[in-house]
């Protein structure tokens, strides 16, 4: 064929025709997407296992310290009937005997406090879960208006998570002149306390405690707790506790 002068002709490149290269890179690009998806589920479990591994770690820990609990109380029982019988044998126990008995029954019932403790922790029941106010005291110094104090916070549930909150602590009663009602934040009698809002952030339970001095001219009726967490779950938890001293 003559060409068209002024024309260039453009070069044509013959090349095989390969129908099953495209379904190659077809296969390869969903055999690469298969296997990436496989790595990140693998992946997942692996950490998702590594933290249910710690978990019930630690709840092991907190079970195996239920059962010595449990085994010293057996002991401390079984020790206070042997020390009854020896008293119904000999009516005229001395002093000494009669206190230690009255030591082993303090110490029975601390040890039941503490078991009831670690049982609430690890098996809530239907009505109490998730942030609770546990006990509180206030325990006479010997000090003139000065006084120790306890509060302690706990989260009751199956899967322990870590939990972040805050607690306002307030001292409620009147003034001696007036008799008008009063209520002092935590922060404005005690050393300890820092800020008004006391910061949480624990997995089974939290301690709040310290000395506390109540000022002259008021005379406190009752203690006033507001307990909250944060996050999707978020509770807010309101008690109130009449102002009983013990004896230290």
């Amino acid at each position: 064929m003559a060409a068209v002068k002024g024309t260039k002709q453009p070069k044509m490149v013959v090349v095989p025709y390969r129908p099953g290269r495209r379904w190659a890179m077809v296969f390869s690009f969903l055999a690469f997407g298969v296997l990436t998806g496989v790595a990140s589920y693998l992946w997942g479990t692996y950490q998702t296992a590594q933290t249910l591994q710690g978990v019930m770690t630690e709840r092991d820990t907190l079970h195996a310290q239920g059962e010595a609990l449990q085994a010293e109380l057996n002991s401390v029982r079984q020790e206070t009937v042997n020390l009854r019988l020896g008293s119904e044998i000999d009516r005229k126990a001395s002093e000494d005997v009669r206190g230690e008995v009255t030591s082993l029954k303090e110490r029975i019932a601390e040890l039941e406090a503490d078991i009831s403790f670690y049982r609430g922790l690890m098996e809530p029941t239907d009505n109490k879960k998730g942030l609770v106010i546990g006990q509180v005291n206030v325990i006479s110094t010997g000090k003139p208006r000065t006084y120790k104090y306890k509060v302690v916070l706990q989260q009751l549930t199956t899967n322990h998570r870590l939990l972040s909150g805050q607690l306002q602590v307030s001292v409620v009663g009147r003034e001696s002149e007036s008799g008008v009602i009063k209520r002092i934040a935590l922060k404005e009698l005690s050393q300890q306390v820092e800020a008004e809002n006391i910061r949480l952030r624990f997995k089974y339970f939290q301690n709040v405690e310290g000395e506390l001095v109540i000022p002259t001219g008021f005379e406190p009726e009752r203690l006033e707790l507001i307990a909250k967490s944060t996050g999707k779950k978020g509770q807010v938890v309101e008690k109130k506790f009449g102002w009983l001293v013990q004896e230290s």
